[in-house]
């Protein structure tokens, strides 16, 4: 019963640190890519479909010039999610801020100014 209570948890442990591990286009499948928020199915397949049509993707980019339906926003919000590109996630001044967080790092103007 002990043995069966520890292996159970051991599962547990290994799914959960699965769910929080980055996940890389060029090597995922599936099943890994809809495991990301925002991407189900259809995503999955075009990005496993222009993958194997035009090989792996260079960077960020690339990724959403080839692939329909993957833009600046969902690309940013994919990364977030864990999403990889070669290992990278997306950068850029916007890369990992809401546009709250954008707008309470500007400079705020003053009537001087």
């Amino acid at each position: 019963m002990l043995n069966k209570l520890l292996l159970v948890l051991a599962g547990l442990f290994v799914s959960i640190s699965f769910a929080f591990a980055d996940v890389d286009v060029n090597k995922a499948d599936q099943a890994a890519l809809d495991g990301i928020k925002g991407i189900g199915p259809t995503t999955s397949k075009a990005i496993l479909e222009e993958r194997k049509k035009g090989g792996n993707f260079k960077d960020w980019n690339d990724l959403q010039t080839r692939v329909k339906g993957i833009g600046e926003k969902s690309s940013e919000k994919f990364s977030q999610a864990g999403l990889t590109v070669n290992g990278a996630a997306k950068s850029g001044p916007a890369a990992g801020k809401t546009d709250k967080a954008k707008k309470a790092a500007e400079p705020k103007k003053t009537a001087k100014q």
